[in-house]
Parts: structure tokens; sequence; C-alpha cells
């Protein structure tokens, strides 16, 4: 991964974030490039976030003691992009998102819409999935923080254009359409653990239905499927592209035309197995909406409404993280 030039005073949270800069910390002799950590998890997740993120925070103390470490728990969905972009807003704050994806989703969208060149973001794995985390991890995440070895990876950025003005959402690994957003609402409604998550995705798939999508140059396309994929690997043990790296400057385009349900099965197979192979890589993609479609990010499920115009493109070298 691309990487950029590179004690710990912890404290907890009661009430709302306050931004305030820390002092500059060092660690081997080196000045970090983060003048404070912030440490965002939901409280109520099953992940044992709360637990985790006290013990980052104390592993931090013990590596950088100088470090301001804050801990600041979310209050409702939607919240950890709140915190994120308070945080990110002032200083050169590092955020964590003690989470899974769909956190993660959060908190990187909360950084962009700061517009701080000098924030960064980074995520502890605390979920079910963690696709980003276990593609892109280089270090145990305390020994990456004190460490400070910035790296600049890429984000998807999804503009959606319609009857209330345009919508902007960053993703740090896929964007998905069809069969993908629909095991997401499923799983989401449901109960999680292997055997369940196994049900859930047989449920889906025999009811799932294939959309139509408008291309720019005005065919139409019916696909079962459309993953847009910043990162190789997706769900655990799917491997979608052969080549795909988040600091490429581009993106995958895995495409899945409607077909019978057996193929589509085993093309499943055949991603968690050997891997799709080679996809095409693209730096944008656009297409509009026939009909009201759920769409996926990062494991979070957004809906698209009819007639929608959509583009998916790349946000080259824009996410500061460590890794």
């Amino acid at each position: 991964m691309r990487r950029g030039s590179g004690g710990c005073r912890s404290s907890g949270w009661t009430g709302g974030l306050v931004v305030r800069a820390g002092v500059a910390s060092t660690y081997a002799g080196r000045v970090l490039p983060f003048d404070r950590v912030v440490l965002i998890f939901n409280p109520n997740s099953t992940g044992q976030a709360r637990e985790r993120a006290e013990e980052l925070r104390r592993d931090l103390g013990q590596r950088v003691p100088t470090l301001t470490v804050d801990l600041v728990p979310t209050e409702h969905a939607g919240h950890a992009t709140e915190l994120a972009r308070t945080a990110a807003g002032a200083g050169s704050p590092l955020v964590v998102s003690v989470s899974g994806d769909g956190g993660y989703n959060e908190v990187v969208n909360g950084v962009m819409q700061a517009a701080n060149d000098r924030a960064a973001s980074a995520v502890m794995a605390a979920g079910n999935a963690n696709d980003h985390r276990r593609t892109t991890k280089e270090r145990p995440i305390a020994a990456a923080i004190a460490q400070g070895a910035v790296s600049r990876l890429d984000l998807l950025r999804l503009t959606a254009g319609g009857a209330a003005g345009d919508v902007v959402r960053y993703a740090h690994s896929y964007i998905g359409l069809g069969l993908t957003p629909v095991v997401a609402v499923d799983l989401e409604k449901g109960d999680k653990g292997s055997l369940r998550e196994m049900v859930t995705v047989v449920r889906s798939f025999a009811r799932f239905r294939p959309f139509e999508i408008e291309l720019e140059d005005g065919s139409h396309e019916r696909f079962d499927s459309l993953v847009f994929a910043n990162i190789a690997q997706m769900a655990k043990v799917a491997t979608l592209a052969e080549e795909g790296r988040p600091d490429d400057g581009m993106f995958e385009v895995i495409t899945l035309r409607h077909t019978a349900k057996w193929r589509i099965h085993a093309t499943a197979v055949k991603a968690s197995i050997t891997g799709l192979g080679k996809q095409p890589s693209v730096r944008s993609y656009g297409f509009t909406t026939l009909t009201p479609l759920p769409l996926q990010i990062d494991g979070e499920v957004m809906d698209l409404p009819a007639g929608a115009t959509v583009r998916v493109e790349i946000a080259s070298q824009a996410l500061r993280t460590v890794l």
C-alpha cells in the first residue's frame, strides 16, 4: 500500500464529542502524524466493540503514553458519521471505527465530509465479515497506530441524482446491486452466525428476482448481480477479482447477467473456491435505475428510486489510513 510520512492520555465520554487538539506524541523517536485518536464504537454491538475499544486504549497507553485517546460511543443509527465528521473537523486526528464494515463505512463518510486532509481513519475489526480489515491488514492495529505509517487508499464514490438532488456516498470496499443487497437486508433482519447466515442466504436466493437498468449508451441490461469492488474479497470467503487492489486508481466491475439460478449458485461456489478470475477494471461506471432498487454499500443498504442517475467512480488515494 502507498504510504506518506508518518504516550497515551485516555479519556472516557459521557456526553457529546468535543473537538480539541492533542499534543505531539512520539514513538521510537519519531513524531506521530496524529494529535489524538478517537475510537468510535456501538456500545450495543454483538461484536464486543466496547471491550475491544477499551483494550485498544490500554494497548496504546502502554505504547505511546502521551497520545490522547478518546472513547466515543454511538447513540443511534447514523451517529458514527456525525461523530466522525465532528472529530475530523480540526487538527490531525486518527478516527478509528471499532466495528465491522458497515460501521467503518459511516466513519469514512464522516471523515470525508469533514474535508480535512490531515484527518485519517482506520478500523479495528469488531463485526461480522470485516472484509476491509481482513483484506488490507498489514499489522495489528495498535502497532500500526504507534508506528504512524500512513497509507493512502482509494475509495468508491457513489453519486445518485434524483428529484431531491444529488446524494454522495463513499465506500471503502464495494457497492452492490441485485442479490447482494437482498441478502444483506435479510441478514440484518435475522440472526447472524454461520448456520443462520447460510439459511438466510438460501431463503434470499430462492425468492430473488433480477433487475434491469439503463446504461449510458441507452441500452438496457438485466442483471442478477452487479458489484463494484475496491477490494478483491467479499463476504469472508468469496474472491471477486484476481488483481484488484485498493490503491491502484481503478475498481473492478463484477457482472452476473440474468441466468438460471443453478448458474448463479455455480458462480457463488466458484468465487468461494477458486475465485472469479480477472475482471474488467474501470475508473467510472454510470447507469439509470428503471425501478426502485436496494443498493449495498459496505454492508449497509440504501434505496435508489426509479429514474435515479447513478455514477460510481474512483476517488483515488482519498483515504488516509493506517494498516
